[in-house]
């Protein structure tokens, strides 16, 4: 058999050799890293979804955002393809996002439609402490931190997105996974009670419904991460989809009974 001993072959060769060995060292890294990922991403959803309880949300993904970073990073990939990088071009986007979110929410809440899911949200009867809690708490810590380290940084960073050009299949493959991640929320969508915003895809039927609202999930996915593109970094899309999740509390909860 031939002798691959790279101190034998030419220094072409050998240089050649130990390059291949290398890549294919560094593709099964990021393999097994998304593979990991996943997992854990799919973990969490389903232990939030049935036994974790609403004030564990925070400690639990932000526990499971920075594992995930550290399993990215070790993986070999950089913190601008994650999105660990804050500029003047990140902030110029996370405020350019804040005045689309407001809006958006002005013109919803003028109209009767929107309004009523507002007002027959759960959010409508909460106390001041926990609009606080809500908005400063488990909104930013509890859902949006995990969502965009997970959706918009690590999973786009090792699907192949370097942190600069923009590519599909990243974007869209870490958009599907976050439509997946909604399961749970989305079979919530299935039930025609007295929630408005239950009844926005009950119509569609127990199977149709869930789809609908992953898909939309998908959607606004896609969305968040052309902010992360156009900023740069997590910053933008972090702040967005805070203030988007945090309007709707405000808004429930300061609407008239």
């Amino acid at each position: 058999m031939p002798n691959l001993d790279s101190t034998r072959l030419p220094r072409s060769n050998a240089r050649f050799y130990a390059y291949g060995m290398d890549s294919v060292s560094a593709s099964a890294r990021i393999r097994i890293a998304l593979a990991g990922c996943v997992a854990l991403l799919a973990a969490t959803a389903v232990l939030a979804g049935t036994v974790v309880s609403a004030w564990a949300y925070p400690l639990i993904n932000t526990a499971v955002a920075a594992t995930l970073i550290v399993i990215a990073v070790k993986a070999g990939v950089t913190r601008e393809a994650i999105g660990l990088i804050v500029g003047r071009r990140t902030i110029l986007a996370a405020l350019i996002g804040l005045g689309c979110v407001a809006a958006v929410l002005t013109v919803g809440w003028v109209l009767p439609p929107i309004r009523e899911v507002f007002t027959a949200s759960p959010a409508a009867s909460i106390s001041s402490g926990g609009l606080l809690w809500a908005v400063l708490i488990r909104v930013p810590f509890g859902t949006v931190l995990l969502e965009e380290v997970a959706f918009r940084g690590v999973l786009p960073a090792l699907l192949g997105f370097n942190g600069k050009q923009w590519r599909w299949g990243p974007m869209l493959g870490a958009s599907a996974l976050f439509g997946l991640f909604h399961i749970f929320p989305a079979l919530q969508q299935g039930k025609c009670d007295d929630l408005a915003v239950h009844s926005l895809f009950c119509g569609a039927g127990p199977v149709f419904a869930p789809i609908a609202v992953m898909t939309v999930a998908m959607g606004l996915g896609l969305l968040l991460c052309l902010v992360r593109h156009i900023g740069g970094g997590l910053l933008a899309p972090f702040a967005v989809h805070t203030a988007a999740n945090s309007a709707g509390y405000i808004l429930a909860w300061a609407s008239p009974v």
